[in-house]
């Protein structure tokens, strides 16, 4: 099957890097990367345009990971209390989602995506460890009290 060369312009998971030259299958070419601007044709301009940036890649790359590093810092004391309805075995109506942890961080000042909170749902009152997935290289772990409310 034949393949199609790309240089990716951002950091496309579980494929390659920013600047990394990768061989795809043409419709994830066509139809996924070069369309939301992802990878371009290997050519020798684009190759030329990616040799330039490589420098500016690489800083933002050291500043991403030292702002994800300094983010686990201030989110390693952190616990948040998230008050449910539960009956009287401490079983939750409903669940305590990743969603709702966002939420809670949010109120405390952290602008945190739900997709980065990585826990499956909690359905009982009590105290969880919730790992939040900062960078690629960095987590940071919460302390989660689900509490009757």
């Amino acid at each position: 099957m034949a393949h199609v060369k790309l240089i990716l312009l951002d950091d496309v998971e579980n494929l390659g890097l920013a600047g990394d030259e990768v061989h795809v299958a043409p419709g994830y070419a066509r139809n996924f990367l070069l369309p939301r601007k992802l990878a371009a044709k290997a050519t020798p301009g684009t190759l030329r345009l990616i040799e330039s940036r490589k420098v500016q890649i690489a800083a933002r790359r050291a500043q991403e990971l030292a702002d994800a590093k300094a983010l686990a810092e201030k989110l390693a004391g952190i616990e948040l209390s998230i008050p449910m309805q539960a009956t009287d075995d401490e079983q939750l109506f409903g669940s305590v989602t990743a969603r709702m942890v966002a939420d809670q961080l949010a109120v405390q000042g952290f602008s945190i995506d739900h997709n980065r909170v990585k826990m499956d749902p909690i359905k009982t009152l009590g105290t969880f460890d919730v790992e939040v997935k900062l960078h690629k290289d960095v987590d940071a772990t919460l302390k989660v009290w689900v509490v009757r409310g």
